[in-house]
């Protein structure tokens, strides 16, 4: 995954978008390190477990678990990969920018909610769709 986000980190740089990372390792000094190497630029909150606070507020069970917050704060994916992401992403950008109506929203004024132009949040192919309501950024409540 790390080439994926550093080339978004880069290419989105001029955006309102924001990368963190999560990191449960044991070790603080071998994952500077190894942050470091890998070319990790973005901000990364070392927790020293998977017991950690935010890891458990979050109710994290697996890696690499993947939150897309929107400009209000309000987790509205969880786990997205590949293009998936990346759109989910570019969608909560032209919102944030004014550029395009919440997704769920009557935009055309015809009585129907609509996500934006038919996206399929269905990311890992499992039949249940990974986009999640609404939810403010308060985890754990």
């Amino acid at each position: 995954m790390i080439p994926h986000e550093k080339a978004l980190v880069e290419r989105l740089k001029d955006e309102p978008f924001v990368l963190f990372g999560v990191n449960t390792d044991k070790d603080a000094a071998r994952y500077r390190q190894e942050a470091a190497a890998m070319g990790v630029t973005w901000p990364n909150l070392f927790q020293g477990g998977t017991d950690g606070p935010v890891p458990t507020k979050w109710g994290v069970s697996g890696y690499p678990t993947i939150y897309v917050v929107d400009a209000e704060g309000v987790i509205r994916y969880r786990d997205l990969r590949g293009e998936a992401l990346e759109q989910a992403v570019l969608r909560l950008i032209a919102e944030a920018k004014g550029e395009a109506p919440p997704e769920g929203s009557d935009a055309d004024g015809d009585g129907d909610a609509h996500d934006g132009g038919g996206h399929d949040h269905d990311s890992d192919d499992d039949g249940d769709d990974d986009a999640v309501p609404a939810t403010p950024l308060r985890p754990g409540r």
